[in-house]
């Protein structure tokens, strides 16, 4: 039986320790809960460093670091103790729990805003039973995302666990403001966990408890939405849209999304663009990549326009990235619980908008990966490998001695340091065969393997192979730290080697 491409990276990262089921060793743990080891770290990592360098410092932003545990009353403020909900249907036989739009399924209309008595009448309508038992199905009920915590030890100070990482640059928006001197477009950034207690997570990362995001928050001045610098850079770029009501993805240009009023100004043009352009430097194929528009009934409660950023995958389109823009729903909502004045005065006195560029980490990761899975059979042999992007490959090369004996061994760790003194990612192993070890770096997504053989002693060269075209060749060691920086950063390639 052919294995589906989800079930081979769940192997893979399983073999490989990438990611796989925290508490393990425990049968009756939390689902919803993943650990990384020592190569998805590595990933994860990089693909922070990479969304830290590419949009927070190339934009000017500034980076906080929050807590991840805050005040009720920030929820109260937010919306979240109101509104974060899923539906939730228990069934009257087994007593399994689950969400009741999944139950239903995609040909359904449901939203956010569907009344939580429609979802009784569909079940009704289209005999949906339990999955697991076929039993019948109770009423469906709102529940609550939100994980809570008592803080202190009288058990009178609630808190919660946040759901998402925006809130504390919210709160901390008046004093970055005005310490950091600078002028808005303001644009805060954070990376950082947040938790949703999930219904049913599933698809191993995807649906999870326990969130790592990618997050930024652009406040502006609405009356200067199209005010906005460097657009010019990129209003002829091609935006891979699928508008409200369409079936098919079209590329528009960001200055016809901009003068068609498909969205609400160059600023969220801009930062749409520089988004996609990210996600096609990480690697992901620009066909399989677009925004989708969120309608009016789908959108969260505190957006006035959304863009989800989906990638295609072999489960279907899967969601990375959260484009919102908030308006002053939040500034305005923590000034009035809070009772704190958070208007700026820039020419007139104002509540800053917010333009939300909200990306997951996990999710993120994981359709790297799986776009990146290959499977080839080459003279009966089946090769396993992961076309990682050096950008977040774990590692850019390993550094191997063709054998331990007569000083390669040496040789090679020598390189090894030398390398590490660089500041280049680079992996050592003397472990097994050379074959072995190019098959073990190739499944992890490492793009070089460096060889030191008995030739490296005498001429002072090396052979660099590459993981997708398994092709060698062999270039001088003193030139060996600033070809593979150029490697690692796409400033050449192997064939210009």
């Amino acid at each position: 039986m052919v294995q589906k491409k989800s079930e081979v990276l769940m192997d893979l990262s399983l073999r490989r320790s990438i990611f796989f089921p925290s508490a393990e060793i425990y049968g009756d743990s939390f689902s919803g809960f993943w650990d990384y080891g020592a190569y998805g770290t590595a990933i994860k990592n990089r693909i922070i460093e990479s969304w830290r360098k590419d949009l927070v410092e190339k934009e000017g932003f500034v980076e906080i670091d929050g807590c991840q545990i805050l005040p009720e009353k920030v929820f109260v403020a937010s919306g979240h103790l109101n509104n974060f909900n899923d539906p939730l249907v228990q069934c009257n036989k087994c007593h399994s729990l689950h969400r009741a739009d999944s139950l239903l399924g995609k040909e359904f209309e449901l939203t956010e805003g569907t009344p939580i008595e429609r979802f009784d009448e569909l079940i009704k309508e289209n005999k949906v039973v339990c999955p697991k038992c076929k039993g019948i199905l109770g009423k469906t009920k709102k529940f609550n995302l939100m994980m809570g915590t008592d803080i202190g030890g009288t058990g009178k100070l609630k808190g919660y666990l946040r759901p998402e990482t925006c809130q504390n640059i919210f709160l901390d928006f008046d004093r970055i403001y005005k310490t950091m001197r600078k002028n808005l477009p303001l644009g805060i950034a954070q990376t950082g966990k947040c938790f949703r207690n999930e219904i049913a997570p599933r698809n191993s990362i995807l649906r999870i408890r326990e969130i790592t995001q990618m997050e930024i928050e652009v406040f502006f001045n609405p009356n200067k939405i199209n005010e906005t610098e460097n657009f010019e850079e990129i209003e002829n770029f091609k935006l891979r849209v699928l508008l409200e009501g369409k079936k098919s993805t079209e590329e528009i240009k960001a200055k016809d999304l901009v003068s068609k009023k498909i969205v609400s100004g160059k600023l969220i043009a801009y930062y749409l663009s520089r988004l996609q352009l990210f996600y096609e430097n990480l690697g992901i194929p620009r066909d399989k990549l677009r925004f989708r528009e969120v309608g009016k009934e789908e959108r969260a409660f505190y957006a006035k326009e959304g863009w989800d950023f989906e990638v295609e995958t072999s489960l279907g389109w899967i969601e990375l990235v959260a484009n919102n823009y908030r308006t002053d729903y939040d500034l305005k909502n923590h000034s009035k619980v809070s009772s704190k004045n958070l208007k700026v005065k820039e020419e007139t006195e104002f509540i800053p908008h917010v333009w939300e560029i909200s990306a997951g980490v996990d999710r993120t990761l994981y359709v790297l990966l799986e776009l990146a899975l290959r499977e080839e059979t080459k003279k009966e042999e089946k090769r396993l490998f992961l076309s990682l992007s050096p950008k977040i490959a774990p590692f850019v090369a390993g550094v191997f001695p063709l054998v331990k004996k007569e000083g390669l061994g040496e040789k090679a760790k020598e390189i090894f340091n030398e390398l590490l003194a660089h500041k280049l990612p680079v992996f050592f192993d003397v472990k097994g065969s050379i074959g072995k070890r190019y098959a073990r770096i190739d499944e992890i997504g490492i793009p070089f393997a460096l060889t030191v053989d008995f030739d490296s002693v005498k001429d002072e060269t090396i052979t660099i192979r590459e993981r997708d075209s398994t092709e060698q060749k062999r270039i001088p060691i003193k030139n060996l730290a600033e070809l593979l920086w150029k490697l690692s950063v796409g400033k050449t390639t192997f064939k210009e080697l």
